[in-house]
């Protein structure tokens, strides 16, 4: 039986999800990027994000929020924007 409280990963990195957003990487590294679902649609029971921005983020504490955004970005579907997402925090944790 899979615990409860196990981490969804992908890539390597957690995923956590709270209602519309979710956030990708982690706290303990120096980016992490948020993915927003801004729209979806319905695909028989399911709904499907058909819009979603895209953002890097510095995990600083002593950052203002709006200084906190490196990147940002809105695409059409949630792989499109997870796939961009991972590109840009891989990039940015290897100091790139």
């Amino acid at each position: 039986m899979a615990e409860e409280n196990a981490v969804l990963k992908y890539k390597g990195y957690p995923l956590m999800r709270k209602d519309n957003m979710v956030y990708f990487g982690s706290m303990a590294d120096t980016h992490i990027v948020m993915l927003q679902i801004l729209e979806t649609k319905k695909v028989g029971d399911l709904d499907v994000a058909t819009r979603v921005s895209v953002q890097l983020q510095l995990t600083d504490p002593k950052a203002r929020s709006r200084d906190r955004v490196v990147k940002k970005s809105e695409k059409d579907g949630f792989y499109t924007a997870l796939d961009l997402g991972c590109v840009w925090l891989e990039r940015a944790l290897a100091g790139k």
